[in-house]
C-alpha cells in the first residue's frame, strides 16, 4: 500500500497486537478497520478512575462551634450581683 501524501510504500509494524501502517518519509500513520477501536478499548481498560476521597467531619478545638469561636452569654448585671 502507498502513502496517499507522498506515494511512498507504507511500512507495517505491530504494537501490542495492533497492526499499524506508517510512512517512513512523512511519518503519517494509517490504521485498518477496527484497529482504532482496539486502541480505544485498551486505553479505557488501562485507565481507572481515581478513588473518591472520603468525607471527614472537620474537628474544631474545644470552645468552637462550626469553626467559629463560642462565647458564653454574659449574665445580666443583676444576675452577676445576686447570682440568680
Amino acid at each position: 500500500m502507498q502513502c496517499p501524501i507522498d506515494k511512498v510504500d507504507l511500512v507495517m509494524t505491530e504494537r501490542q497486537g495492533i497492526e499499524i501502517d506508517y510512512c517512513p518519509k512523512c511519518r503519517g500513520v494509517w490504521l485498518d478497520r477496527g484497529e482504532l477501536d482496539k486502541i480505544i478499548e485498551r486505553s479505557a481498560e488501562a485507565v481507572t478512575p481515581p478513588p473518591r476521597p472520603q468525607y471527614q467531619q472537620p474537628t474544631y478545638p474545644q470552645g468552637h462551634y462550626h469553626g467559629k469561636p463560642y462565647y458564653k452569654k454574659r449574665k445580666s448585671l443583676l444576675g452577676e450581683i445576686f447570682d440568680f
